[in-house]
């Protein structure tokens, strides 16, 4: 049986900063997801593509055709926009802005939030949510190395 997928929602700004970067976390988790391991699976939502796309078309709009390609490479999966009844019960947990993000990474099913967000999303208080918020130096240092333990066998 193979092992379980870890799911890695990935925030607009993940996505962003990994794309335009060649170093930093944010494009080293965008490399690691690409390369298809056993242990992850890539995801996000349509309303951070949304929000990438609409900073995209207002910065670089020649940059849209490369990034629906490496979201093409990464084979991520996309979780639909929240509905309005969605929300509601995550009033008052961060800034409204950010609701749909924490709804769809509900939606995915996901077992980490990685975001870049200090001012809101990685304020959320542990335990409130079915899933863990890091930054993405955070998913690297911390949270990856024990995903991968296990893959290789020992020497």
């Amino acid at each position: 049986m193979p092992p379980k997928k870890t799911r890695v929602f990935l925030d607009s700004n993940v996505l962003l900063s990994g794309l335009f970067s060649d170093t930093g976390a944010p494009r080293l988790i965008l490399d690691i997801l690409s390369i298809d391991l056993p242990v992850l699976k890539a995801v996000t939502g349509a309303y951070n593509l949304a929000e990438v796309e609409k900073n995209l078309q207002a910065k670089m709009p020649a940059a849209i055709p490369v990034f629906r390609s490496c979201l093409k490479l990464m084979n991520i999966e996309i979780v639909p926009l929240p509905t309005k009844s969605d929300l509601p019960p995550m009033a008052g947990m961060t800034a409204e802005k950010d609701l749909p993000i924490i709804a769809s990474a509900l939606q995915g099913a996901a077992d980490f939030l990685v975001t870049g967000d200090k001012k809101d999303l990685l304020r959320i208080k542990k335990n409130r949510l079915p899933f863990s918020i890091v930054s993405p130096a955070e998913f690297l240092d911390e949270v990856l190395p024990g995903l991968l333990k296990g893959l290789v066998p020992p020497a």
